[in-house]
């Protein structure tokens, strides 16, 4: 079944090419899906749209001299006007993000979806209320979807419908990372061993660590990629053996892993990474790179558990683990990964999504007519008792006397 799909996101499409986007490039691909970004400061109210992967990515501007309730208001006249333009009546709404429902509430909906891919009220600079918005989310939602087994653990007594749909991965992308390649320019002078990090430098990423690991193996080139978040630039660990090349492009991360001996996730054990289920776990895995990592517990269970990713809680541990996962039989540790990525794809992750959403959507619509049919029924009057037709035989029946 096609749908028109309103998405709500707290990340940029053009950030970092993540959960968001592969579930959206997918639904494009039969449904006609506007991805709603958060506002931008302008010179004037209004919205730019651009394509991308067939999504159309909507970027409101707002002068920034509105206060909060006004932004609500300009957004939700912005937003609805759209929607009458392309000729959207009753989309599937779908929240990354519960602060959009300050202005979102009210749309008129096919169905609900709240895609809970973080405890966002345990980052840094959460926004003040989001708790309450995420529980108004919580009861507006026809379906929640969780992006691990801890973030499902911690809603599901809180909705009668939460799926889990862990991070999944695009093998053939990240399969090229197996193919011999040139090295990008920036990492080709690098000597090896190479210890590679891609991803998001922000709190949840364990820079003490990354330091002393730096400082336990000085032969050791540790290899970081990605942009900063709600930290300084200066804050990002450097050395001699530590190279920060930058954000990189999802087109050209393959050709940069191919040139590393070991993946590392050195996240902080904190509360912003207590939910955290990674999707850098099985794109280094279908890279064909053995992994090290903290004890993010959703990488615990099942990476760890099926022995494909080493966990380590400090620096003497990821020397120990990266010692040893330099002299393992590459190819059998392959041969494991392929196995247990066999049947995890996006395209596999967005098919059991949209399932639930036909479902969802045809209960509402089904619930619709019955209401509807309900106040459609012809009333009739109760019959005057005997007493009235004796003393009132011409009286006619009161209103007060009709039931359905």
């Amino acid at each position: 079944m096609s749908h028109d799909i309103v998405c709500f996101s707290h990340l940029r499409w053009d950030f970092v090419f993540q959960r968001p986007n592969h579930l959206m490039a997918h639904a494009a691909r039969s449904n006609r899906v506007l991805f709603i970004e958060e506002p931008v400061q302008g010179a004037r109210a209004g919205l730019t749209c651009t394509d991308r992967h067939g999504v159309t990515v909507v970027t409101p501007e707002l002068p920034d001299d509105l206060g909060a309730e006004d932004s609500d208001i300009v957004l939700r006249s912005l937003v609805r006007r759209l929607l009458s333009d392309r000729g959207i009546s009753e989309p599937v709404l779908w929240y990354w993000t519960p602060m959009a429902l300050s202005w979102s509430d009210g749309l008129p909906a096919s169905s609900v979806v709240y895609d809970c891919m973080d405890e966002l009220a345990a980052f840094r600079g959460a926004p003040a209320g989001l708790l309450a918005l995420e529980q108004r989310l919580l009861d507006k939602a026809d379906l929640v979807f969780t992006g691990g087994t801890q973030l499902y653990r911690s809603k599901r007594e809180r909705h009668p419908s939460v799926h889990r749909f862990a991070s999944s991965v695009d093998r053939a992308h990240f399969g090229a990372a197996r193919i011999a390649t040139d090295d990008p320019a920036d990492q080709a002078t690098i000597p090896a061993p190479r210890v590679g990090w891609f991803g998001v430098i922000d709190e949840r990423f364990d820079r003490q660590l990354v330091l002393d690991l730096a400082a336990a193996r000085p032969d050791w080139q540790l290899v970081l990629l990605g942009p900063v978040a709600k930290i300084d630039a200066s804050d990002v660990p450097s050395g001699p053996n530590i190279h920060w090349l930058g954000a990189k492009g999802y087109p050209d991360l393959p050709a940069y892993l191919h040139g590393w001996d070991v993946g590392i996730m050195p996240f902080a054990i904190n509360d912003a990474t207590r939910y955290i289920s990674p999707t850098k776990t099985p794109e280094y895995l279908a890279a064909g790179l053995p992994v090290v990592s903290t004890p993010i517990t959703d990488v615990v269970h099942p990476y760890a558990d099926a022995g494909l990713v080493s966990i380590a809680a400090d620096a003497s541990g990821f020397v120990t683990a990266i010692d040893r996962l330099l002299t393992i039989d590459r190819a059998e540790h392959v041969r494991r990964a392929d196995a247990f990525l066999a049947f995890d794809s996006w395209e596999q992750t967005w098919a059991g999504m949209a399932t639930l959403i036909d479902d969802a959507v045809a209960q509402r619509r089904h619930h619709s007519i019955r209401v509807v049919r309900a106040e459609r029924v012809v009333a009739r009057p109760i019959e005057p008792s005997a007493a009235a037709r004796s003393t009132e035989p011409s009286a006619a029946p009161v209103a007060a006397g009709w039931e359905s």
